[in-house]
């Protein structure tokens, strides 16, 4: 590694529905407003891609009734081109939404725009696979898991996503350490990626703590979570970072006034070998079908309040002008 790398984790980008509606004059680049002159700063993008790409209807057969499916038309794929995309996390509950062949042209969007992609595919090994990516002479792998619907797991036969419960039974996390140690043999760097958890969460239970700090133990250098739609907390551990979840980036959803999961972030990491050297979170606000960064209130709002819940793990931030940053622990080498 000739630098740190900076790499960026944003959480859910969902272009369906009236997001995909305010494409309709063909401005791609609208959802990414004001934050693209940060997004173009950085070595590699991370998002969880929250919808398939595709332009068929029919529903994954899932036998049960499901509030929300998401899809946007193949050619959305414009948009996370020219976010400077370059890695979608599919292991999440709405990759699926189209059934197994709205995976396959949603795979094949990503490919054919040079997008990486890790958590779902065409069968239980090929959803396994770790991304691989490259930036700065510097090999980054990613493994992405997902912690729900279990239906929709990929199996040797069936197309399908990467699951794995959220447990540490051996029976459970070996599948998790032995993917970890894969990536390992062939990165400088590597991500562990997870759709987890319930919507609306403003902090990790016990138990997941216990799992993304095993994670981090098993080989992990940043643990990435996402799917509460509201920011969780960070925690540090033996130089490197735990994201427990990044929220919600680019969406259409109802605003709770409590939760005000219209505000979240960007996370900026630098990393190097020796571990992770700076985190800076960008605070951002969602509104009119795109991203923002947030200014006045709103900001102050989501400062404070991220600020609480890196608190009770342990956690502090510092606001300097302009700039919000996580304050890293002194290591002894």
């Amino acid at each position: 590694m000739s630098r740190p790398l900076k790499l960026g984790f944003a959480g859910d980008v969902m272009l369906g529905r009236l997001v995909t509606e305010s494409l309709g004059g063909g401005d791609y680049a609208r959802p990414w407003g004001d934050t693209l002159a940060s997004l173009r700063a950085l070595d590699l993008f991370f998002v969880n891609l929250e919808c398939a790409l595709t332009a068929r209807t029919e529903r994954w057969p899932d036998g049960g009734y499901k509030p929300f499916y998401f899809r946007a038309h193949p050619a959305a794929v414009r948009t996370l081109t020219l976010g400077r995309v370059d890695f979608a996390s599919l292991a999440n509950n709405h990759i699926g939404d189209f059934g197994p062949e709205g995976l396959r042209d949603t795979i094949a969007a990503l490919d054919g725009a040079g997008i990486a992609h890790a958590g779902a595919g065409i069968d239980g090994l090929s959803a396994r696979e770790p991304a691989m990516l490259t930036a700065a002479a510097t090999r980054v792998a990613v493994v992405a898991f997902a912690d729900y619907p279990a239906e929709w797991a990929a199996t040797a036969g069936t197309p399908g996503i990467n699951y794995t419960p959220v447990s540490l039974a051996h029976e459970h996390f070996d599948e998790v350490r032995v993917a970890l140690a894969v990536a390992r043999e062939q990165a400088d760097v590597v991500v562990f990626s997870i759709h987890w958890g319930p919507n609306m969460s403003e902090q990790p239970t016990a138990a997941f703590r216990d799992f993304a700090r095993a994670v981090i133990d098993a080989g992990a250098d940043i643990f990435w979570g996402h799917s509460a739609h509201v920011p969780q907390g960070v925690e540090l551990r033996h130089g490197r970072l735990i994201l427990y979840d990044t929220g919600d980036f680019v969406d259409d959803y109802a605003v709770d006034e409590h939760l005000r999961n219209d505000l979240s972030a960007l996370f900026v990491v630098d990393v190097a070998l020796t571990g992770v050297e700076s985190v800076e979170v960008v605070p951002v606000r969602i509104a009119d079908m795109q991203v923002r960064l947030a200014y006045g209130r709103d900001r102050e709002w989501f400062v404070e309040r991220f600020g609480a819940r890196c608190a009770e793990l342990g956690t502090k931030l510092t606001a300097e002008p302009g700039k919000v940053r996580v304050v890293l622990p002194v290591l002894i080498q």
